[in-house]
């Protein structure tokens, strides 16, 4: 089992923690939501929660839940530009079919 982020992701992540003021990593979670079924949830974590899972990545730490994991098991998280929008994008092995908006995802 594993994440991973990309070096332009970590570096996004250590700049919105430093804003934030610190905190232990991110969390990503699945969610039932969206038009497609599932949706990421992504959220600042200040400390491990009891079943969290932990991985360390280009020097930033995600957290998921063990509930999670397999549906974004071996996921990387990138930092991308598109046109004038730019934000995490989740390249996602166990994703069958995504959302045209992109927001959500079926496994």
């Amino acid at each position: 089992m594993s994440l991973s982020v990309t070096p332009k992701a970590a570096n996004q992540i250590r700049k919105a923690l430093a804003q934030r003021g610190g905190g232990l990593g991110l969390r990503l979670a699945v969610k039932t939501s969206g038009c497609s079924g599932y949706a990421y949830a992504l959220e600042f974590a200040d400390e491990a929660g009891s079943d969290d899972l932990r991985f360390d990545s280009e020097g930033v730490t995600l957290l998921v839940d063990a509930a999670s994991l397999p549906m974004i098991d071996g996921t990387q998280l990138d930092w991308v530009r598109e046109g004038l929008n730019e934000g995490f994008k989740f390249n996602n092995p166990n994703a069958a079919a995504t959302c045209g908006c992109g927001e959500s995802f079926a496994v």
